[in-house]
């Protein structure tokens, strides 16, 4: 019972963090059978550029896909693993930018 609760909040964390790619209109993939989503960096910026915006403008946190070798590089992942609280926070943050 424990586990399918904590499914559920990953599950609604991920829901909630796609809802805001989707009013930034940034590509994503993920965060439906899995905690991550899968963000195609804009307008060309690599992964650790897109880190560094969204920890300076954002105060969000993720990981550049270059760290997960050459096919991640121009995307960022971020996880579905927060609290809702910091996860709608960090929507939040994301909605404003």
């Amino acid at each position: 019972a424990q586990c399918l609760a904590n499914l559920r909040v990953d599950k609604e964390n991920a829901r909630v963090l796609g809802a805001a790619l989707d009013k930034l209109g940034l590509w994503h993939i993920g965060g439906i059978n899995a905690p991550y989503l899968w963000v195609r960096c804009p307008d060309g910026l690599s992964g650790w550029d897109f880190f560094d915006l969204l920890l300076d403008r954002a105060q969000v946190a993720g990981t550049p896909g270059e760290g997960f070798g050459a096919c991640g590089a121009g995307f960022f992942r971020l996880s579905a693993f927060g609290s809702p609280e910091d996860t709608a926070e960090a929507a939040e943050r994301l909605s404003r930018l």
